[in-house]
């Protein structure tokens, strides 16, 4: 038995836990699981999709074996334990890039597919799922199912975005796309309400493959914050940047993140961004994945963790939802200072249970301060509900089952595709089971 816990660090759960190494040796452990089960890759899941407490779980990082790769077509065949670093990392230099990342590359290829992730592009290249080729799927019935967007597309469906519940991921064909190399062409702009978010939003998606904003969610209903946007480059003379990663080396006795520090941190934040507004170039991972750079970044929270709240309100609905959640936040005295605001494309996930849908998403870390921020959630459900909105799985601790089931309305038809000998926290606390 181990203690594990997700990213957010709100429980330390005892598991089984069995580490995988090989498909051979993957479909022993499974098909003679005695306890239910769950696949864990980094554990990168904010709450409880990516824990199983007091049952089993199935490592995935040593799956990591890449299988074959078509250098004229860019698809790339798998393992799924294989991280999104290092396929970015041996790529990149090759012509080629993953075409949906989300704010971290340290997560497994079958974290991102059962996730159905999104990045900063969602306008023009949707989710990870929308670049899925095929994956294998391991039942524990010992049922190897092969699926894809023509193979078994019901099971595809439900396996993209489906939280690890239909199986174990094994493999997986990956579409990759053409890049010239590893810099971006990047603006920020400074902005000091939501329409000109919104503004700048629209006017970018035309022209821009990368947008997203910080907003400061403490700052009142307005929504100051600053927008970034970014266009692959082919500037080929940069030199590669040094990158010096450092570590949160403890756990504070309370959380950094506090009603004393947050208007000043916020504050300066947006003042310092503001002054640095304009044109320039930037390297991927200092633009897609800012916080890999400060390793265990989530200790700062203290020892009782962090929750992260992220949701997504049509799009008819968005400038009315965000401005009910910023006022409620401000009335509960709280705040987040890792609060990103973006609009999502019109178009439609590929799974049954994928988060991203048509319209604006905010997402939100808060830390664990009890019974005062379930408060706060209760508000927020509140507006995320009456705004036809659904709150993000993989992100989620504590979201009412009634709200889960009114924001995935395909929820009925995925159940039938459940793998009876897997289960997680989330999905005992939202599904029953």
């Amino acid at each position: 038995m181990k203690q594990i816990s997700s990213w957010g660090r709100l429980s330390a759960d005892s598991h089984h836990v069995l580490s995988l190494s090989d498909p051979r040796q993957a479909r022993h452990l499974v098909c003679n699981a005695q306890l239910l089960g769950l696949a864990h890759g980094m554990g990168r899941s904010y709450g409880d999709a990516c824990l199983n407490p007091d049952g089993l779980l199935w490592l995935t990082t040593g799956l990591n074996h890449l299988i074959s790769f078509d250098e004229n077509t860019g698809r790339l065949t798998c393992e799924a334990g294989v991280l999104l670093r290092d396929i970015q990392q041996l790529m990149i230099p090759r012509g080629w890039i993953l075409p949906v990342t989300p704010g971290t590359q340290m997560v497994t290829v079958g974290g991102a597919i059962a996730n159905d992730v999104h990045g900063k592009n969602h306008h023009l290249l949707g989710c990870f799922g929308d670049h899925v080729e095929h994956i294998v799927l391991l039942r524990t019935d010992g049922e190897t199912i092969v699926c894809s967007p023509t193979q078994k597309p019901d099971w595809f469906a439900a396996t993209i975005g489906g939280l690890g519940l239909t199986g174990l991921i094994i493999q997986a064909e990956l579409k990759l796309r053409r890049i010239a190399g590893p810099w971006l062409e990047t603006e920020t702009i400074p902005y000091d309400n939501l329409d000109k978010f919104f503004y700048l939003a629209d006017c970018s998606e035309a022209s821009w493959e990368h947008t997203v904003s910080w907003i400061d969610c403490i700052s009142g209903i307005a929504g100051r914050g600053i927008f970034m946007r970014g266009n692959p480059d082919n500037i080929s003379h940069l030199p590669e940047p040094t990158i010096n990663k450092r570590s949160m080396p403890f756990v504070p006795p309370l959380s950094l993140v506090n009603r004393l520090s947050l208007r000043p941190f916020n504050s300066a934040y947006y003042n310092l961004k503001k002054w640095r507004a304009g044109k320039g170039i930037a390297h991927y991972t200092s633009f897609f994945y800012p916080l890999d750079n400060l390793l265990e970044w989530n200790r700062m929270y203290g020892p009782k963790g962090f929750f992260q709240y992220q949701s997504v309100v049509p799009r008819e609905n968005g400038k009315a939802a965000i401005q009910e959640m910023l006022k409620e936040i401000t009335r509960s005295g709280d705040g987040s200072f890792l609060a990103v605001l973006k609009t999502f494309g019109n178009r439609q996930s590929a799974g049954m249970l994928s988060f991203a849908q048509p319209g604006v998403t905010l997402a939100l870390d808060f830390p664990n301060n009890g019974q005062r921020t379930h408060q706060l959630f209760a508000g927020l459900d509140a507006i995320v509900r009456s705004a036809g909105g659904r709150i993000y799985p993989a992100k989620d601790a504590r979201m009412p089952r009634d709200l889960f089931e009114a924001g995935y309305p395909r929820l009925n038809e995925f159940i039938n595709y459940r793998d009876p000998g897997i289960s997680s926290g989330l999905s005992r606390r939202l599904m029953g089971s």
